[in-house]
């Protein structure tokens, strides 16, 4: 192939599998919350890489580490261990509920690793009965087989044969069907504090304190999938701290490396026994040029200015959008928390979140959607006011021209 190959959006077509559909728009640069394209247009990111880029694009910390570690050590398989990620893991106990860490290398991973660590405690202490595992309607764990079908959206799982079995899927926030579904067979409730894919939804206080309250009765275990909601995303490190109980196993990544791959599952030592050498492994988790960034996030995100900063961004992005409902009243409600906000189109506009995603980019914003009808921003945890300003005056452009079309 010839080295001067035009790189544009047919080349995806030409060589890629066709399970994505980009847009048109391929960034070459990024710096803090502004993008640039091939063309050089200027985008602000509301976006973050859907939740990933937590301290936006190129932050110089994150940039220091890759080089410094870069320059030491890059791969050890799990024969042997690696100071960032004894230092990594470390931080993350230090800073949550977790006495043991297993690191992977996306969210998928790390749901997977916590769903099979819930089955094989169940099995080691109360028998191969105890083994379902509930979980809720418009959830979303990830694409490997065993997630996307604990994931409530059945047109991510279906088509791919006979799914894994004793999956048990409930309305979420639903305390009265979760209480007739709980039983002694009930291994593990796997939840979302923040359902981000299924369309930016807060869990009630209440249905977290019945989740907690029965799985305790029925010896099951909570896994907390805060793979979205993690790393400062709501205010607080991890979302489960905003709330009144703690979970068993909590996972998460996208954030946790700010744009470098990686994840971990957390836990405390007594269900961490439960697997042992040889059950579970990933051959680049806890990879040195991940931990180091990880690290590296962790110092930046997890303190008082950025955490506090997270909640007076929120109410900027929350008081801008909903002075642009006041005047074109596309939307039925802000919801969300944190720098995790989904604006819900009202009757006259359901269905059309791509629409506002395209007119969107059209004026220079990055913006996502969950589902069909919600438009989802997740911009930079330290995303200056002034890119703020101007990403919801470029969003208003784009919502006016489909409110006058």
């Amino acid at each position: 192939m010839s080295v001067d190959m035009k790189l544009n959006r047919a080349q995806f077509d030409a060589v890629m599998v066709p399970n994505y559909a980009p847009a048109a728009v391929i960034p070459v640069r990024g710096e803090g919350s502004r993008v640039w394209d091939q063309e050089g247009n200027e985008f602000i990111d509301f976006a973050g890489g859907i939740a990933v880029n937590c301290l936006g694009h190129c932050h110089p910390a994150l940039v220091n580490a890759l080089k410094t570690q870069g320059e030491k050590l890059w791969h050890l398989s799990n024969v042997m261990t690696n100071e960032p990620a004894l230092e990594l893991a470390t931080k993350l106990v230090n800073s949550t509920f977790a006495e043991r860490v297993y690191f992977a290398n996306s969210g998928a991973e790390a749901n997977e690793a916590a769903l099979k660590l819930a089955r094989r405690y169940a099995l080691e202490k109360f028998g191969a009965e105890k083994d379902e595992i509930i979980a809720f309607d418009k959830a979303f764990h990830g694409r490997t087989f065993f997630t996307v079908s604990v994931g409530g959206q059945a047109a991510y799982s279906d088509g791919f044969g006979p799914k894994p079995q004793s999956i048990t899927h409930l309305p979420y926030n639903d305390v009265a069907a979760l209480e007739a579904a709980v039983s002694d067979k009930t291994c593990a409730i796997m939840l979302e504090p923040l359902q981000g894919e299924g369309g930016i939804i807060n869990a009630d206080p209440a249905f977290l304190k019945a989740v907690r309250e029965l799985a305790n009765k029925h010896n099951a275990l909570v896994i907390f999938d805060e793979v979205q909601t993690g790393v400062g995303r709501t205010g607080e490190l991890y979302a489960y701290m905003g709330t009144d109980i703690v979970p068993d196993i909590l996972t998460t990544a996208k954030a946790l490396g700010g744009g470098f791959p990686i994840a971990a599952m957390l836990t405390t030592a007594e269900i961490a026994e439960h697997l042992k050498v040889g059950t579970h492994g990933s051959t680049y988790g806890g990879n040195p040029l991940a931990c180091a960034i990880g690290n590296a996030v962790l110092d930046v995100v997890n303190t008082p200015e950025v955490l506090n900063g997270v909640k007076h961004r929120e109410q900027l992005l929350r008081d801008g959008l909903n002075k642009i409902n006041e005047k074109y009243h596309v939307f039925s409600e802000i919801r969300g928390k944190g720098l995790l906000l989904g604006a819900v189109l009202n009757e006259q506009y359901q269905g059309r979140s791509r629409d506002f995603l395209v007119a969107s980019v059209a004026e220079g914003l990055m913006s996502l959607m969950a589902g069909a009808n919600v438009v989802r921003f997740a911009p930079s945890l330290v995303i200056p006011e002034a890119d703020i300003a101007e990403g919801l005056a470029r969003f208003e452009r784009a919502v006016a021209s489909i409110a006058a079309a």
